[in-house]
């Protein structure tokens, strides 16, 4: 047992670490549980298709609005304790709803409010939660600290936890919320008991508008950090804009059953799981440019791939192969950000790439369901795997750049 403990939590990455990662774990339960009952629980008060899409929309928004204040905070304040408490309002939100649910009183309003409050604090808890990991192990070991957090995140988000929530909320539709409440409780007991390092306060008081200017000029004049951002924005609409229409590409061009659907989605986190576990020997083996180039390469395949298939099993194999890419790319990308952006800035800089992620993925959809309405269920595939392609060649050369950018010292 001491040997497998070692082999997931390295000794030399201390014991603040594993408390880190065995918070995010546990949450990542209760995350993953409401990832199947939260839809099922929308669905359960109204037959209003706008309505369902109204809620998804409502957990996400609060990254475009509460973004980069989020960010402010994570940079003014102890960041333990912004997430601790951000971690305690999803808790107390989400048993009031339940409250409600095993009253009988729990309405589609009430729903769609829990939503947008509980998006609104994981703004507060996930910006900040990702500039602990950079403060409490060394720049070297930032490729294995962001690999076990991701075999977290899929092992529990997306494996364990939707079954789980289905088979509880079918059991009863209060008990999957209770359980989440209970695994994010216990998330923010793991985090507080994580110490980090003594930080000098600052000495200015600035105003909220200035730090958030401050932290957009550090990443404009940053050539690395600020291409990155951009690639990332990029990309995410690219893969948006198929994503979007996936379910009905599934089951309308490729003719799917429902079962092939499941093991479509389900492909994407085997094969997160199989690069998420590959990433300690590719980071140690492949230059970093390198890597980064073939995991852009392979998205601009992945799209071409799809466009051109014509089975569902095809369309699982690929979503196989995209789901270790992508695994790996998101470790990869969040490491090269940690390692070159300064501690100061960490949380500012990390909201401005959720914003770009989120933003992306919005403006991707739309673009998504535009074209597909206009000229077919493929056409977005074609659109996604020419907007990569262009991206790609843009950068290609800046990429060596950017995989090294945090190689120096930093303040």
């Amino acid at each position: 047992m001491s040997a497998l403990v070692e082999t997931v939590f390295p000794r030399r990455l201390g014991r603040p670490f594993r408390w880190l990662v065995s918070a995010s774990w546990t949450s990542n339960i209760g995350d993953g549980i409401a990832l199947a009952a939260g839809p099922l629980l929308v669905a359960s008060q109204t037959d209003s298709a706008f309505l369902v899409a109204l809620a998804a929309m409502l957990e996400r928004l609060p990254w475009l609005v509460f973004g980069l204040w989020a960010g402010v905070l994570a940079d003014r304040l102890d960041r333990r304790l912004v997430v601790v408490v951000a971690n305690a309002v999803r808790a107390l939100v989400i048993a009031l709803l339940c409250v409600f649910v095993a009253t009988g009183t729990v309405s589609i309003g009430l729903v769609l409010a829990a939503m947008f409050l509980w998006g609104t604090a994981e703004v507060f808890a996930d910006t900040t939660q990702q500039t602990l990991l950079p403060m409490l192990v060394d720049p070297k070991d930032l490729g294995t600290g962001n690999q076990r957090l991701q075999a977290g995140f899929l092992t529990a988000n997306q494996f364990v936890g939707p079954p789980v929530g289905a088979f509880l909320f079918a059991a009863g539709m209060v008990w999957p919320f209770v359980v989440q409440v209970v695994s994010v409780a216990l998330a923010v007991v793991l985090v507080s008991r994580v110490r980090l390092p003594e930080v000098a306060p600052r000495r200015e008081r600035t105003h909220v508008r200035q730090d958030i200017a401050e932290g957009l000029r550090w990443i404009w004049h940053h050539a690395p950090v600020r291409t990155l951002a951009l690639v990332i924005l990029t990309f995410n609409i690219t893969w948006a804009a198929p994503g979007a229409v996936l379910v009905k590409y599934a089951l309308d061009h490729l003719h799917m059953t429902e079962v092939q659907y499941g093991l479509l989605t389900t492909a994407g986190a085997v094969g997160g799981i199989v690069g998420t576990v590959a990433y300690g020997w590719l980071e140690r083996h492949v230059p970093l440019a390198t890597l980064m180039r073939v995991c852009l390469t392979l998205e601009v395949l992945y799209h071409a791939a799809f466009a051109v298939a014509t089975t569902a099993w095809a369309a699982i194999l690929i979503m196989g192969v995209f789901g270790v890419y992508a695994f790996v790319w998101g470790t990869l990308s969040t490491t090269v950000r940690q390692r070159a952006v300064p501690r100061e800035f960490q949380g500012r800089v990390g909201s401005i790439y959720m914003i770009c992620v989120f933003g992306g993925i919005a403006l991707g959809q739309l673009l998504g369901g535009v074209i597909a309405e206009h000229w077919g269920l493929v056409a977005p595939w074609w659109f996604a795997c020419a907007g990569a392609g262009i991206t790609l060649a843009l950068v290609w050369r800046s990429l060596g750049n950017i995989a090294h950018a945090g190689a120096a010292p930093r303040e």
